[in-house]
């Protein structure tokens, strides 16, 4: 595989701009991927992509696949909060909506149940309607090397409602079998009843202007209207949606007057990481950003990325999207069923392999975790580390992880990308309120801030 190893040298590609500004004080804009692409051959082409969300309401969801032959499962319209005591689903933008791919042209019967993630509650207790439902929309490809079938929903529906805020898993099984699990969806269902003050400053409680940022936050309960004790609430903070390196707290620093303060707590202190790499694959026919090639060969197509380097030491500014990915391919009217797969293949070129742990790529497109499907393997013969998956054609945020050997799956990027104050990330505070006798933990509270200064 290494032998797909080239030299940028000679070789440059025209930089994409903007893929990330900021609008109001109160909204976050989750992708942007504008690619302009020129040759003295062709005209310019571009493809641009948007969706926005709240920061006092969006709860950040998290996916994880079970079959290799589901594809691309994404989560659209993440906004889901408790209105009046229930989640209906009425209005399109408080709903969840669900698409995957399963890689054929043969229909196959999927169903979907949620589970609110409290022991000891039942479904009857937080939803209204059916605890399960089929999944009916679908279509085919059309005119791709690979077939696949693309399936769709939205959640809540008239069928199926929420009454409760917190966590809850939605799992799609096949063929009526609750135990045949093909994937699963984390999500969160917020009653913004607490105001969340959260801020992220480079200069930490181990270093100034270094590898770290940190997380300050203020709880202002003035106007909540309820009765609590501090030890009731938990508090969980995430960096660009990762769950590796995410932070639970449990007691606050400082108790004010319907104040509680969680500052210069050292937990909360989080590795800068550098900013993601970036290929845009909406092209069967050229190399977009960060590609060297597009090629054909034995029925698939193939996307060569340029051979990445090891940067520490090196913060290398560019505008990202903070891991995430958008689905899109040039000449087609719906990118959903008209768009490629095509093999990607990375490298990361090194004298020798790292003994002392093991090297992901990271990011959205592999669900933010860490597993066989986006560990790199070590070429001996070409120096390199390598990896190569199946992904649909469109934009691309990863990251290099290095998980070290007994760490827990704890993972760095300064063993590859370096860590450094400057880096712009997004930051997601969630507060969670279980009262003396309650039997679940209500999200109360939902911010997400950026690191950027």
């Amino acid at each position: 595989m290494c032998a797909f190893v080239l030299s940028k040298a000679g070789a440059k590609v025209q930089q994409f701009f903007h893929i990330r500004k900021f609008f109001r004080k109160n909204i976050l804009y989750f992708g942007i991927f504008f690619v302009i692409l020129q040759s003295e051959m062709r005209k310019t082409a571009f493809i641009l992509a948007f969706l926005a969300c709240c920061l006092t309401v969006f709860a950040q969801t998290h996916t994880r696949i079970y079959n290799e032959q589901i594809r691309t499962l994404r989560v659209a319209r993440t906004v889901l909060v408790l209105d009046k005591g229930v989640v209906d689903g009425s209005d399109a933008e408080n709903s969840l909506h669900i698409s995957f791919d399963e890689m054929s042209h043969d229909v196959h019967f999927y169903s979907y149940t949620v589970k609110m993630l409290n022991e000891g509650m039942t479904s009857g207790e937080y939803l209204q309607g059916f605890t399960t439902k089929d999944i009916s929309d679908y279509e085919h490809s059309i005119n791709t090397s690979r077939e696949y079938t693309h399936y769709w929903f939205d959640f809540p529906n008239e069928d199926m409602k929420l009454t409760k805020s917190g966590n809850y898993r939605l799992t799609i099984y096949e063929d009526g079998n609750q135990d045949n699990v093909v994937a699963e969806v984390d999500f969160c269902v917020a009653e913004p009843i607490v105001r969340i003050d959260a801020r992220v400053r480079p200069n930490t409680d181990i270093e100034l202007n270094g590898r770290y940022q940190q997380v300050d936050i203020d709880l202002d309960l003035q106007k909540s209207g309820i009765s609590y004790q501090p030890t009731e609430f938990t508090v969980v903070v995430t960096q660009n949606n990762r769950l590796d390196n995410a932070v639970t707290l449990t007691q606050p620093t400082f108790v004010e007057p319907a104040r509680l303060r969680y500052i210069n707590n050292k937990a909360l202190i989080f590795e800068g990481g550098n900013e993601y790499h970036h290929f845009d694959a909406f092209s069967r026919f050229y190399a977009g950003v960060g590609i060297d090639r597009v090629y054909y060969e034995l029925g698939d197509y193939n996307v060569l990325l340029f051979a990445d380097e090891i940067t520490r030491g090196q913060y290398i500014h560019q505008y990202d999207s903070n891991g995430r990915f958008i689905v899109n391919a040039e000449r087609t009217e719906d990118s959903d069923t008209e768009a490629e797969y095509m093999w990607v293949h990375w490298t990361l070129p090194t004298e020798n392999p790292w003994f002392d742990g093991t090297v992901y790529v990271g990011g959205e497109l592999f669900g933010n975790e860490l597993s066989l499907r986006n560990r790199m393997q070590y070429d001996v013969q070409a120096k390199c580390y390598w990896l190569t998956a199946l992904v649909k054609q469109g934009g691309y945020d990863y990251q290099f992880w290095f998980s070290g050997k007994g760490t827990q799956n704890k993972t760095t990027t300064q063993r590859v990308d370096g860590s450094y104050w400057q880096t712009e990330n997004e930051y997601a505070v969630y507060v969670y309120w279980r009262p003396f006798g309650a039997r679940y933990d209500r999200l109360v509270g939902v911010k997400i801030i950026s690191s950027a200064l």
